[in-house]
Order: C-alpha cells, then sequence, then structure tokens
C-alpha cells in the first residue's frame, strides 16, 4: 500500500477513535443545588457500596453515568479513588479519581457524536487512557473499527486497535464527499 493510501486510510480511523477527548475531565458539584449538577459527572445505580478503606465507590445494576461529554452504560462500575495530598495539607478532605471499570454491556455515547460498546471499559486518570475488551467497537458516523481490544490514548488523541488470531482489526471507513467547487 503506498504511503499516501495509507494515510487515507489511518487520518479517519485516527479522527474517528478521537471522540473520547472530552472524557478527561470530571468535575464534581460544589454544593446540593441541582443546578450545581451542571458539567459533573451524575451516576445512577440500582446499588451503591462505598469502601473507603480500599478507596472505591462500586454501582451495580442498571449503572448510567452522565456528564456534559458523554452518557455511559453498563452492569457494573468500579471507581477507584486517591486523595489529593495538596487539599488535604489545607485540612479538606477532596479526592480524584484515579481508575474507572466499567463491565458488562459498556455502551459510551458521546452527545456531540460517536459510540463504543465493550463487555469491559478501563479508564486511566494519570495517563488518560482508555482500554476496550470484550467485543470493542467504536463508531463516528458510519464509519467503525473494532478488534480484540481498543485503547484510546485521550491526551495524545492517538489510538491502537489489536487484533488476535480469533478476531482480526476490521475498520469499516465509507469515503467523504468533498465539497463540490462552485
Amino acid at each position: 500500500m503506498k504511503l499516501a493510501s495509507q494515510r487515507k486510510v489511518l487520518f479517519p480511523l485516527v479522527f474517528l477513535l478521537a471522540f473520547f477527548v472530552p472524557m478527561t475531565v470530571w468535575p464534581t458539584p460544589a454544593n446540593d443545588d441541582p443546578k450545581s449538577e451542571e458539567g459533573a459527572i451524575v451516576i445512577r445505580s440500582d446499588r451503591l457500596e462505598i469502601d473507603e478503606k480500599a478507596k472505591t465507590v462500586k454501582f451495580e445494576g442498571h449503572v448510567h453515568a452522565t456528564n456534559e461529554h458523554f452518557v455511559m452504560q453498563c452492569e457494573r462500575m468500579l471507581v477507584h479513588y486517591v486523595e489529593t495530598p495538596a487539599e488535604k495539607q489545607k485540612g479538606e478532605e477532596r479526592t480524584r479519581i484515579q481508575m474507572i471499570t466499567a463491565t458488562g454491556q459498556v455502551k459510551i455515547n458521546r452527545k456531540n457524536g460517536g459510540d463504543a460498546t465493550a463487555d469491559k471499559a478501563i479508564y486511566y486518570q494519570g495517563d488518560e487512557r482508555l482500554v476496550l475488551t470484550g467485543k470493542p467497537t467504536v463508531k463516528q458516523g458510519t464509519d467503525s473499527v473494532e478488534g480484540d481490544q481498543i485503547t484510546l490514548f485521550l491526551r495524545e488523541n492517538r489510538s491502537i486497535v489489536e487484533g488476535s488470531p480469533e478476531r482480526k482489526v476490521k475498520a469499516v471507513i465509507f469515503p467523504k464527499e468533498e465539497s463540490k467547487k462552485r
């Protein structure tokens, strides 16, 4: 394949997978005012379990998480958090998300377009990396990509789609028509 042809195929894939970039900011509400939910991530589920010793929050059953950029649905979500040392020194107990693991029919819909599905999704806050496994598929409009594992490096606007002997990488890209010259 010629370099020009490779670029025509790879550019749409990078663009397709880059739709997760806004997921990197997860602000929290300032108070109990319902208006303060704007900009926050709101998670609803059938059950919630907090383990302060393990520093985890487990959501189970019809988990539905939203923020201004996306909607995520799954059966289980485990949020690992850490204390922020700078805030602790000020006498305030603040936490930040370290890692989120979503399992069970994971569906992620970006409000500006783009969908992903997988059996499992792990988001690593520190390096802004999202790993989709278990029949992962990412779609943007009519274009799609699937493989055995899809890793999105959100900060770098880069992705890797890996296949296996049982599940080869598959990309479906429909050529976009250029604007007609007047």
